[in-house]
């Protein structure tokens, strides 16, 4: 059971990362609505297992505390409207990358828009940004309760202060240590390609490997790792297991 307030959470999408957020949220005693796209009745039943429940989309961000959206970054726009009428002090936390071969070209990212700033100017209304930068293996198999020794640190950017709170601690209640990465002009520094992205740092890591990134590397050094699990995996959507993502984005973005 989680020592946050009990909240009540919306989750859109199932993918890779949204299952797991649906699990490990309503296990820490949240309640829990998650939606996709394709509707509730194809959402499998380990997803709800801990006790979130499958609704719509609309019905998923109804009278929530905070909605989370797990959502590929070119999908954003599609749901701005759903978002446009939530109230202000909800709290959106958006967990999505820019990957050029999936999202297509995306013209003020690609010159450099920070990519939670471009989310934000999508649905006109601040974010936070969180559990964008941990793979799907680790974010499923690795988490651990807080003061364990080794574990998972996260960064969470956020403008608004009260953002940023409730997205750290739902980010602890995921088996992570959360880590407060700034504002979101500075969340460039967790996308895709920088030194903490996938590689499974400690909350002692953190600070050093944020203060590394390099924004005029990190898409070379995304695109590269995307190559080089495309040969291996033979596909562009299939995830790595966790232990080879993390060895590869260490080799590469560190």
């Amino acid at each position: 059971m989680s020592n946050t307030k009990k909240m009540n959470i919306g989750i859109l999408g199932t993918g890779h990362i949204g299952k797991t957020l649906a699990r490990k949220l309503a296990e820490a005693g949240h309640d829990v609505k998650v939606a996709n796209s394709r509707g509730p009745e194809t959402i499998e039943a380990d997803v709800l297992a801990y006790g979130a429940r499958a609704v719509s989309t609309a019905q998923a961000v109804e009278d929530v505390d905070a909605v989370i959206l797990s959502i590929p970054l070119n999908r954003i726009p599609t749901i701005a409207p759903l978002i446009a009428n939530l109230p202000a002090e909800t709290v959106v936390i958006d967990t999505s990358n820019y990957y050029p071969h999936r999202d297509d070209k995306i013209d003020a990212i690609k010159a450099g828009q920070v990519e939670s700033l471009w989310v934000a100017q999508q649905l006109g209304r601040p974010i936070a940004k969180a559990w964008n930068a941990i793979g799907s293996g680790s974010f499923a198999t690795k988490g651990k309760p807080a003061g364990s020794p080794d574990r998972i640190a996260l960064p969470v950017a956020a403008d608004r202060e009260n953002d940023r709170s409730v997205a750290m601690a739902l980010v602890e209640d995921t088996g992570l240590d959360a880590f407060d990465a700034g504002t979101l002009a500075d969340s460039w520094r967790q996308q895709p390609g920088t030194p903490c992205y996938c590689t499974d740092l400690t909350r002692e890591q953190m600070a050093a490997a944020l203060a590394s990134a390099d924004a005029s590397r990190s898409p070379k050094r995304r695109d590269l790792a995307v190559a080089v699990m495309q040969e291996r995996l033979g596909d562009a959507t299939t995830n790595p297991d966790a232990d080879f993502g993390v060895r590869l984005s260490r080799a590469i973005y560190m």
